[in-house]
């Protein structure tokens, strides 16, 4: 770095730093007082705490002494947009834009000063456009989610019509979401069993899911495709789904819902909280996995694993406030009434922010 600075670029650089501590609070404020999430609270305040690290060769006195903010021609310019926001996603995407224009001034001024401070500026700008997408999914799917917290997993059943009578059943029940798994069938029947399952929840408050094949969800307009950790990233998965539909993401770790959450799911499976009737696990994360999801990340989670009505008070005391289940339902002797009864359980432990 030269020992002397020129006044317009200590201007430029000061200008830009403040407009992306500034846009970072936004962001900060957005994830830890709308969306409660400690995760990506903490990733805004990591961005703004290595924003500051980043300018260790440039001191904020330099900076200071340079400013002329009354003397600034550009504090006397306001474009008509900046004086509202109707939601809060707008708030989102003009605090994230705000910081990345900002972010990219200092890449390309910084290099006048320094290689360091462009290049970190340039890796920050790349994260604060994932931040910014964490965000906005989170919101989306929140609202989305709203009312989902009973997520039922069925097999094709032996037949056709076994299968109709057990979807009609769940959703007549109220159930929130149902999801087709099939294993070492033919995709030819689970085309057919994934239409069918379309069929029945269309135009109910029912969402069709559909387990591994995004390409089958598409086929079948689901409402949502269900993705577990060896199965298509969700990335490539959104590529075949679209913008629009619903992508939930197995967990088995904090790291995961954690990747989860930032690689733009919509939804993560959190388990297996117990030993399963329906699927074989080497490792049960179990309740305290529960806890520590509940306890850091916001985006609609759904415990799973071994669930039923003797253990649900359980997972529901641990913070989850949403749960998937397959065997306790499907194979009771009334799965509407087994449904029921979760249904009612679960309305006892409301949602944060829910009036229930």
């Amino acid at each position: 770095m030269t020992d002397f600075i020129s006044p317009p670029l200590l201007r430029t650089i000061d200008a830009n730093v403040n407009r992306a501590r500034e846009g970072l609070r936004v962001l900060e404020e957005v994830a830890r007082f709308f969306l409660d999430d400690a995760f990506l609270t903490e990733l805004a305040k990591e961005l703004r705490h290595e924003l500051e690290s980043a300018l260790t060769e440039l001191p904020a006195a330099l900076r200071i002494v340079a400013r002329n903010t009354v003397g600034d021609v550009g504090t006397r310019l306001t474009a008509a947009s900046e004086a509202e926001r109707a939601n809060l996603t707008q708030v989102i995407t003009a605090n994230a834009a705000r910081v990345a224009e900002a972010l990219r001034c200092l890449e390309e001024f910084g290099k006048l000063l320094s290689t360091r401070l462009g290049s970190q500026a340039k890796s920050l700008r790349y994260r604060v456009y994932t931040l910014e997408k964490a965000l906005a999914i989170n919101l989306r799917a929140s609202e989305r989610l709203r009312n989902v917290r009973l997520y039922v997993l069925v097999d094709p059943q032996e037949s056709e019509g076994a299968f109709e009578r057990l979807v009609s059943q769940l959703v007549e029940a109220g159930v929130h979401a149902v999801q087709l798994r099939a294993k070492d069938i033919s995709d030819r029947m689970f085309l057919n069993r994934a239409k069918l399952l379309r069929q029945l929840t269309c135009q109910t408050e029912t969402l069709c899911i559909i387990n591994d094949r995004p390409d089958i969800a598409a086929l079948v307009d689901a409402d949502g495709v269900h993705l577990g950790q060896d199965d298509l990233p969700v990335a490539l998965a959104r590529n075949i789904v679209g913008p629009h539909m619903l992508i939930g993401v197995s967990t088995h770790s904090l790291d995961q819902a954690e990747e989860a959450v930032l690689a733009g799911a919509d939804y993560i499976g959190v388990g297996p909280v117990f030993p399963s009737q329906t699927k074989t696990f080497t490792d049960f994360p179990g309740l305290e996995l529960v806890r520590a999801v509940a306890g850091r990340i916001s985006l609609p989670a759904f415990a799973i694993g071994g669930i039923h009505r003797e253990n649900l008070r359980q997972v529901l005391e641990a913070g989850a406030r949403r749960v998937a289940v397959s065997a306790a339902i499907v194979k009771a002797r009334d799965p509407a009434e087994e449904a029921r009864h979760f249904l009612k359980l679960l309305t006892l432990y409301p949602l944060a922010g829910s009036k229930d």
